[in-house]
């Protein structure tokens, strides 16, 4: 009679939970007939981040503050759909790494786009085809996305988030295929430098054979009797495969980064990044005297890359990253002072910092 008791007063809050779910949604929807008169983004990331800081620090348990984001991460997608359902381009096919940071940062309700290459995600949000992309931009173990990077030279799309996505490498294959009979290992070239050591000392002969992308490597293994893959756990449900093996990635904190980006800027949230495009020009000393304006304003940077500029041989960009919003005159003042310096600066965007893992 205890447990029926209890069972009764759960059932009860479960519809009290519903019925103010439905009231937050009318709610909603009066917001989205404001925004669409106002003409206010429908998507705002620095709210939905506001929000779950302040119920972190108002939870008093037992509910755990992990589980508040995901969570509410649903909450906040299914009400958006009701203003307007988000469409997010990303780096496909189905069960990518980039794919499951795109459901943690729209939740299930956003329709997800795949796409084949990072600059075809580009070209989606450009063209309006989506209102979001979401590509990879670096790995802590292997380093940057070098197509990501070359891609913002040509766009003007601006980045709007960033997502940090703890990936943990799987050795997938067919049901009954053990491991001394596999033959081939598939995956992406990221995957496999990710893993690289612990392919050589636990498979060591097997042929290493290079997909677009770990999803990709899952319906190859599916499709060979003697092929396994490295990808995701995801990727293991929708490709009909077994977990042979798990968190086979050779660091144990394995951290993608990725970026979305959209047309318009981020509002400033005072937990800030910005990133920026530099075109230096030909002279001694250039970068001292690009770095400068940044020390003396105080500016911390977080990260400086140098790519080919594919306009002439040995010309060089620089992309930058630094904490702040341009909007913060500190660093306005800083990029304002880069001028002199640079053929060419581009802000590529101000953002909210990613949650540390």
């Amino acid at each position: 009679m205890e447990l029926v008791t209890l069972r009764a007063q759960i059932d009860a809050l479960d519809e009290e939970i519903l019925r103010l779910l439905n009231e937050r949604a009318k709610l909603v929807a009066q917001v989205a007939t404001l925004k669409e008169r106002l003409d206010i983004p429908f998507y705002v990331p620095s709210r939905e981040r506001e929000i779950i800081e302040r119920l972190t620090a108002r939870n008093s348990g037992p509910f755990p503050s992990e589980a508040l984001r995901p969570v509410f991460q649903e909450i906040f997608s299914a009400c958006l759909s009701l203003e307007k359902r988000v469409q997010v381009a990303y780096l496909g096919p189905e069960a990518t790494f980039t794919h499951m940071a795109v459901k943690r940062q729209f939740g299930l309700s956003a329709r997800t786009i795949p796409v084949g290459t990072i600059a075809g995600v580009f070209e989606e949000v450009e063209r309006g085809s989506a209102d979001f992309g979401v590509v990879p931009i670096e790995n802590s173990t292997e380093g940057v996305v070098n197509h990501t990077l070359d891609t913002f030279m040509e766009t003007e799309a601006n980045i709007s988030a960033e997502i940090l996505l703890e990936v943990t490498q799987c050795l997938l294959c067919k049901p009954g295929l053990e491991s001394g009979q596999i033959e081939r290992v598939y995956s992406h070239p990221q995957a496999l430098a990710q893993c690289r050591r612990w392919l050589a000392a636990n498979l060591p002969g097997v042929t290493v054979v290079e997909a677009a992308s770990t999803a990709e490597a899952a319906r190859l293994a599916r499709d060979d009797s003697r092929g396994a893959a490295i990808a995701s756990e995801m990727a293991a449900r929708v490709y009909d495969l077994l977990v042979l093996r798990r968190k086979i990635e050779d660091l144990a904190l394995n951290v993608t980064r990725f970026l979305v980006i959209g047309k318009k800027q981020a509002d400033r949230t005072g937990a800030d990044k910005t990133s920026l495009l530099l075109a230096l020009r030909d002279e001694p000393g250039i970068l001292y005297r690009v770095l400068g304006p940044f020390a003396e304003a105080g500016i911390n940077m977080t990260k400086i890359e140098s790519r080919p500029s594919r306009r002439k041989p040995w010309e060089y960009v620089f992309f930058v990253d630094v904490d702040g919003h341009q909007s913060d005159q500190p660093l306005a003042q800083a990029i304002a002072g880069l001028s002199g310096a640079c053929e060419s600066l581009k802000v590529l965007g101000s953002y909210p910092k990613a949650e540390k893992l």
